[in-house]
């Protein structure tokens, strides 16, 4: 999708302070500087309130949208020079691959001890469509009710570059085909010639540092590869949270192949009874 905003509304939302723009770190950036490529920045657009409906039950958050800076910046030029040619009315036609990802932030977790943290990849067949060959859907619906029920709130940064662990929704597609097949998640990754698992936390870990700065947090996972790259992204305060749900027969086999890969999954987590 192309991504555009009008210079006199980008403007008026600069003035308001809801555009701004961050370093790896965190730190605030002055938002007309143009990307070093050599180096990660992050525009914000935010907070939105946002009612959400999980599981029957209502909460409030406040929504962020993020982009990287170098992203933005070139769809930018790009439409700045379709204005100046009069040629606005191509803006429809182009197609411009944007991952934005989004900052929800749940109650009172900005001023809390210890908050709730889930890092959650995008997963269309689990967090739409509520497939039930992963897991994906009910971890995060769970982890907003954990926020929204805790005193300390919590914080979701759900990455929308990270479908299949990084390969895309379409080589994710064929990936069903080979474990249908017998493969099981990460070989099938493999076998297309892609990593198992070439995601990247590092806008992850600059959105934490600037909501929360480097201070005691529960990230709620089972993944220690995800708590080892935030940790050394400067989240040195963080504590892993075991965060099991949405077990079932459909995605026990997909669930054994994490514990396999090192994920802190047991096996009686995987037990029948557990079943949700």
């Amino acid at each position: 999708m192309f991504t555009y905003l009008n210079p006199s509304v980008r403007q008026k939302l600069i003035d308001q302070g809801h555009l701004f723009r961050i370093n790896e770190v965190g730190e605030s950036l002055d938002i007309d500087m143009p990307s070093n490529r050599g180096q990660l920045t992050i525009n914000l657009l935010g907070p939105i309130p946002l009612p959400l409906s999980i599981s029957s039950r209502q909460c409030q958050v406040n929504w962020y949208a993020a982009v990287r800076g170098t992203e933005l910046d070139a769809a930018e030029e790009l439409a700045e020079k379709l204005r100046q040619n009069d040629g606005q009315n191509l803006f429809a036609s182009l197609a411009k691959p944007m991952a934005v990802n989004s900052v929800l932030i749940v109650g009172e977790a900005l001023e809390a001890d210890d908050p709730l943290v889930r890092v959650h990849s995008n997963c269309l067949t689990g967090d739409v469509f509520g497939s039930l060959r992963c897991e994906c859907g009910p971890q995060l619906n769970t982890a907003i009710q954990a926020m929204n029920e805790e005193e300390t709130g919590g914080v979701i940064i759900y990455m929308a570059g990270h479908e299949g662990r990084g390969i895309g929704l379409w080589a994710k597609a064929a990936t069903y085909l080979l474990q249908d097949a017998g493969e099981d998640t990460y070989e099938a990754n493999q076998s297309l010639g892609l990593p198992a698992d070439s995601r990247d936390f590092s806008d992850a870990a600059a959105l934490l540092l600037h909501f929360l700065g480097n201070r005691p947090m529960r990230l709620l996972t089972n993944n220690p590869k995800k708590f080892d790259d935030l940790t050394k992204a400067g989240l040195t305060k963080m504590t892993m949270q075991k965060h099991i749900t949405g077990v079932t027969p459909w995605n026990r086999k997909y669930l054994y192949a994490k514990k396999a890969w090192g994920h802190h999954i047991h096996d009686h987590d995987l037990d029948q009874g557990h079943s949700q």
